[in-house]
């Protein structure tokens, strides 16, 4: 079954505007509320506790947050004091983090990949409850354990663009985020990728999500175009219409592997609460 989800844009909605959007997606049937942390805005990891204590049923994803301004065993502790908080909702992201953000905050790496690598691999082993001992290029670690660990791991996911980190995403990752304003067949060739790093990786089944840029109403074609170029052609690169018709363009994203796809609303987006119930409809429909 395809997972149907929305996007909290922290470029366009402040902090304050969090607990609102949380309560009108969860009362219009949104399954996923997912946020990111970008430098210099909101905390993933604080936006995506309240979120989920303002909801009861309402999976938050955090997709993403920048590796390099936490050392793992912190992250490792944000994830698993919020699963162990709200069990089976928090769909926690991560990605090696803008080089030039990273640079601003003295955190910039030589080799993103080898960090990703090396915490990705740390963070998904002391989430399932082991003792880590690590001397690494970037993580050392001796003989951490959670204290607080969990009943059961969330799935780790990670982010990326290139060639190179979506085969490292599939290698060592439970899923991953892919970034929108891409069409199908663009989704498709990264999709490929990710699942050829899996294969040469952990092995077995992986996850892929997709934001894909969505409007709804009237001049939501415009929007959509708007948002990627000026060519008419750039409609595919996201969806627009009724949520019928919405519904239906999900298709050409499951298609090409895509198991959820996570409706981002156009940066000129007039009624967010509005498009947030539309996403609930087209859950309903793709159900």
């Amino acid at each position: 079954m395809t997972r149907i989800g929305a996007v909290f844009n922290p470029y366009h909605h402040a902090p304050e505007e969090l607990r609102a959007a949380v309560q009108v997606a969860e009362a219009a049937g949104v399954p996923e509320l997912w946020l990111w942390e970008d430098c210099f805005r909101e905390s993933g990891y604080a936006s995506a506790a309240a979120a989920l204590a303002w909801s009861e049923n309402l999976r938050i994803g955090l997709g993403i947050a920048p590796l390099p301004l936490r050392n793992v065993a912190v992250t490792a502790m944000e994830i698993a004091t919020i699963e162990r908080m709200f069990p089976g909702r928090f769909l926690p992201g991560l990605g090696h983090g803008v080089q030039s953000w990273m640079a601003q905050v003295g955190a910039k790496v030589a080799s993103p990949l080898t960090l990703m690598r090396e915490q990705v691999t740390a963070l998904r082993a002391l989430l399932a409850g082991e003792e880590v001992s690590m001397s690494g290029r970037y993580v050392t670690l001796d003989a951490v354990r959670l204290d607080w660990p969990v009943d059961s791991a969330p799935p780790v996911y990670a982010a990326g663009q290139g060639a190179k980190t979506l085969a490292l995403t599939g290698e060592i990752a439970d899923g991953t985020v892919l970034v929108s304003g891409l069409t199908p067949a663009e989704v498709g060739a990264q999709v490929a990728q990710v699942r050829a790093g899996r294969a040469a990786g952990l092995g077995g089944d992986t996850t892929v999500v997709a934001y894909v840029t969505a409007a709804f109403g009237d001049g939501a074609a415009a929007r959509v175009i708007a948002q990627h170029g000026d060519d008419a052609v750039e409609v595919s690169r996201g969806l627009c219409g009724t949520p019928a018709e919405v519904a239906a363009g999900v298709a050409g994203f499951t298609e090409v592997g895509v198991d959820a796809v996570i409706l981002d609303p156009a940066a000129d987006e007039p009624d967010f609460h509005g498009f947030l119930r539309a996403a609930g409809e087209v859950a309903r429909i793709v159900g």
